[in-house]
């Protein structure tokens, strides 16, 4: 919470509590900021929130509370009372004209906080199955997770990213039966494709890479006993083209886990043996069941098959416990929407484990649909039609992809018009927000001979008013993002100030030859609100070009 706010919510409660006589502290107080200037700077509905509970007329209310109100204390000039009991708060100049000192002076490091005291949260989000190119659903859920870990970074969290590799899985084994028969394919020998195959054009490409390399060493050789080659080949090269296009992408991992390895090291093992000591398990018909319906699931959910064999619950469980043992305060998963009846029997896991449901947290990322020239294109992994991520990047750009995908809510459907992202017009909103951060640039470097100013006092038309107030409100912003998990609020904070600066620049002589004080205060609030509209860019991925 920004100290004008800070100072206010104090202030509201203090006296509320007094007109009231309730005990009431800062956290009672809602704030918000009103659309329209005449109606303040800020305003709260404390008054009706709570005057009947004291048997008192909210409109009474307000004006005891507001003859109760230190004005000076609170850096308030004076308070209006509207409607049934609203208080519009209108602000001296002077307390918001400090932000401009607050944001140059902290640069890179403002709307940074420590309000998450270093609590360590795991997220793990994309996770694809390294068996092709990540498609616009992969692509969707790792701009959410890395905006959300970004956030959380700048609001004093402890974030790990990681991404799970699923590399130990029947899907893996048709991969690596796929590219067997493109390799022989590609050794001129009439190969067919296994039932389960997949088609996608970059195992072609993979199997033209062992060609090069081996030629035609595997051409003849038993297929089971040469199947281990191409697994272990498929598998490196289809992560390393997946690390290759999220990093394209600006989304990067701290950790990289492998499921394979989970097994290798007895955590499956471990992690039954765990459930069964809990006594969550029990047997019947040759398999062994998770007792899930103890914790709200809706039936029982087996552990290992009839035949000896795991379910893929039970390495995702042992993947959790490794998690939770390496001390995470908090895990946060980011499932696709086909995902969604997975989450009952995970948190029921977590909890037959012996840890409260709450931690784990699975954030659902709904699917987009991709429109180009008013139809949409249809989205088939294995038909080999799929459009890929880096289809995406190479259409409309990285920056383009990533804001249009954060801008939306990661739980709603959306459809993602790559015309639209593509145009170089203030249409595209994420043109518009980078034009925005270009014209600051531009007015900076006309003013490049003029000191900034140290002191506000000059800053007081309503459209300055209004690019204080936002700057004013960023760190919350973050904080709220960070701890909702929603980054489309960062973009509609974005938007916003944007908005808000295009409309300061078109209506107001910025740099005056003749007025070189008011030049000096006036390119401060600029560079203030350049620095405020880079980091909010940024905590999105968005890159914040000087030139356009």
């Amino acid at each position: 919470m920004n100290e004008i706010e800070k100072n206010l919510k104090s202030e509201f409660a203090r006296a509320t509590s007094g007109v009231l006589q309730m005990d009431l502290g800062p956290e009672s107080v809602e704030l918000s900021l009103p659309r329209e200037k005449a109606h303040g700077d800020y305003a709260t509905n404390i008054a009706m929130k709570y005057a009947k509970k004291a048997g008192m007329n909210p409109r009474e209310a307000a004006s005891r509370i507001v003859e109760a109100f230190d004005l000076e204390k609170a850096g308030a000039d004076h308070i209006e009372i509207a409607g049934p009991g609203f208080m519009n708060v209108f602000m001296k100049h002077d307390s918001l004209q400090g932000v401009i000192r607050k944001v140059l002076e902290r640069k890179d490091d403002y709307g940074c906080s420590n309000h998450g005291q270093g609590k360590k949260y795991n997220l793990e989000y994309v996770s694809a199955n390294p068996t092709g190119d990540l498609h616009p659903g992969h692509a969707r859920g790792a701009a959410s997770g890395d905006s959300t870990a970004r956030l959380m970074k700048m609001a004093g969290y402890d974030v790990t990213r990681e991404y799970y590799v699923n590399d130990a899985g029947n899907q893996i084994n048709n991969m690596a039966k796929s590219l067997q028969a493109r390799y022989l394919q590609a050794c001129g020998k009439d190969a067919e494709m296994p039932q389960d195959g997949y088609y996608g054009e970059d195992l072609v490409i993979i199997a033209g890479e062992i060609f090069k390399e081996i030629g035609t060493k595997y051409a003849d050789t038993d297929l089971q006993e040469s199947l281990p080659y191409f697994r272990a080949y498929g598998l490196k090269a289809e992560v390393a083209k997946l690390r290759r296009d999220l990093e394209e992408f600006r989304v990067s991992f701290d950790v990289w886990t492998s499921e394979q390895d989970i097994r290798d090291r007895g955590l499956v093992e471990k992690a039954l043996n765990q459930l069964k000591a809990e006594g969550y398990t029990y047997e019947q018909d040759g398999a062994l069941f998770l007792r899930s319906t103890a914790f709200g699931d809706d039936k029982d959910r087996v552990l290992v098959k009839s035949d000896g064999s795991y379910t893929y619950l039970m390495p995702d469980i042992a993947y959790h416990l490794d998690k939770l043992d390496r001390g995470f305060d908090a895990l946060v998963n980011f499932f696709g929407a086909d995902h969604h009846g997975y989450v009952p029997r995970l948190k029921a896991a977590i909890q037959a484990l012996g840890y409260p449901a709450d931690k784990l947290s699975v954030d659902i990322i709904q699917m987009a649909r991709m429109i180009k020239d008013g139809q949409e294109f249809k989205l088939s992994k294995r038909s080999g039609k799929a459009v890929a991520l880096r289809d995406l990047i190479d259409e409309a750009g990285v920056d383009a992809v990533r804001y249009f995908f954060a801008s939306r809510a990661a739980d709603t459907q959306m459809d993602f018009d790559l015309d639209m992202a593509k145009k170089q017009s203030n249409e595209n909103p994420v043109y518009y927000a980078q034009y925005a951060h270009a014209r600051m640039c531009s007015v900076l470097e006309k003013g490049a001979g003029i000191t900034f100013a140290d002191q506000y006092d000059l800053i007081t038309t309503d459209k300055e008013m209004t690019l204080l107030k936002l700057m004013n409100e960023f760190e919350q912003v973050v904080t709220d993002a960070a701890d909702s998990r929603a980054p489309h609020k960062m973009v509609n904070f974005i938007t916003k100030l944007a908005q808000a600066f295009h409309s300061y620049y078109n209506d107001t002589r910025i740099l005056d030859p003749e007025k070189m004080e008011l030049s000096a205060q006036r390119l401060a609030l600029v560079e203030a609100c350049r620095i405020t509209l880079k980091n909010a860019l940024a905590s999105i991925g968005v890159s914040a070009p000087d030139h356009m």
